[in-house]
């Protein structure tokens, strides 16, 4: 998902991975980020400790770069039969 984005916008990502223990100890909760798992766009989080769809980060970056939102997508038959 992300490396598509950084190619559609004149964005610039980054990705941290790190094992699940450092993200609750009490150094990290000084940083002031959200709980991981996360997506944040400049200083917004988009969301933390769940998944979030493609649609949803993307219109969040148009929002920043001042972009008007994506087009949504066309829901095929397994997007309808599964409902995501």
């Amino acid at each position: 998902m992300m490396p598509r984005l950084g190619k559609k916008y004149p964005i610039e990502i980054e990705t941290f991975s790190r094992p699940k223990a450092e993200y609750i100890t009490d150094e990290y909760f000084e940083l002031n980020l959200p709980v991981a798992p996360a997506v944040m766009v400049e200083e917004e989080i988009v969301v933390e400790q769940t998944d979030v769809s493609d649609e949803k980060v993307e219109e969040v970056i148009c929002q920043h770069l001042g972009f008007p939102p994506p087009e949504p997508r066309k829901k095929g038959f397994w997007r309808r039969l599964f409902r995501r």
